[in-house]
């Protein structure tokens, strides 16, 4: 197993198995200290820079409490347009990352541009942690994705995942490479324009993942161990920030609702969603027993922690 020490954090593509499996064990040891609110000194001489050219609750936040936990010191910025790295200078990747190299030990950045943490990489001499980049990936938010399930399951092989929403979304290419390396089954389920690409297709058949389509929820939500959702009523990806006002509401084949999952569902199915949602996931399925978006909240510090434990050295 490669080490973590120094190591970008940039797709899942190249992850072996083992390493998935080390980093949920360092999660288990460090949780402690988000379940209890408390601090640990662990990192207490290292800083975080955040670099984000989108806009991002949950990432950004967790990314910068999970520095906290550990007791190091964060700066950045979270609006590329009020830095003379969005605004009328445009300033290049290479540039920006050779500045805030200097400000800190490890860069976490979001970017609208696919690629565009992989060429900071090339430039920069700390670490870049990948926080969603255009259509091109987000390996924080799966791997927190994948403990949740792992936490919850107790396993990942032999689960049966059912994956709703756009596949053209970073996320969804993270999940996809990272079954390869579990004897996971999943099913599709994606509106033609939101199909994933036959590149990318390509690239999971390489890998032998399995994947099957069906055209809605309700064809494939009897099997499913874990309800894995994202919108399909979706922001542009490729743009800094979209204000745009007009949303359209989710086709029913789209959908879980509560009554689907009292009818349909596994008694022990759980949903993920990242967050933010639309109307895919109507707001009385949180009281429910399926529900397990808001611990994977948590466990999105958690991961983080464990990320940047390893990466900074302060953990084998």
């Amino acid at each position: 197993m490669r080490s973590f020490l120094g190591r970008d954090i940039l797709s899942l593509k190249d992850w072996e198995r083992a390493e998935y499996l080390r980093v949920f064990e360092v999660c288990d040891r460090l949780a402690c200290h988000a379940r209890d609110r408390r601090n640990t000194d662990l990192l207490a001489h290292k800083t975080l820079v955040t670099a984000f050219y989108q806009p991002s609750t949950r990432t950004r936040l967790a990314t910068e409490a999970a520095m906290h936990r550990l007791g190091g010191h964060v700066c950045g910025f979270a609006d590329a347009k009020m830095t003379r790295a969005g605004d009328f200078y445009m300033e290049s990747i290479k540039d920006t990352v050779h500045m805030l190299e200097y400000y800190g030990d490890v860069i976490a950045m979001r970017h609208y541009q696919q690629g565009a943490p992989r060429e900071a990489a090339i430039w920069a001499t700390v670490p870049i942690i990948n926080c969603g980049d255009g259509w091109g990936e987000h390996p924080t938010q799966v791997l927190t994705d994948l403990y949740t399930v792992y936490k919850e399951k107790g396993r990942l092989d032999g689960l049966n995942f059912m994956c709703v929403g756009d596949y053209r979304m970073r996320t969804m290419h993270s999940i996809g490479y990272a079954f390869s390396q579990f004897d996971i089954e999943a099913t599709a389920i994606y509106p033609d324009e939101m199909a994933p690409t036959a590149e990318f297709l390509d690239e999971l058949k390489a890998l032998n993942v399995k994947l099957r389509r069906v055209e809605s929820t309700m064809e494939a939500i009897g099997q499913a161990d874990v309800i894995y959702m994202e919108p399909v009523v979706q922001a542009d990806y490729t743009k800094g920030r979209d204000e745009s006002k007009e949303k359209g509401l989710t086709p029913a084949a789209y959908k879980v609702t509560r009554e689907m999952l009292r009818e349909k569902a596994k008694s022990d199915a759980i949903i993920l969603h990242s967050l933010p949602r639309m109307d895919e996931l109507p707001a009385d399925v949180d009281a429910t027993r399926h529900a397990r978006y808001w611990i994977e909240a948590f466990n999105g510090v958690v991961m983080r922690m464990a990320l940047l434990a390893l990466i900074l050295g302060a953990m084998e």
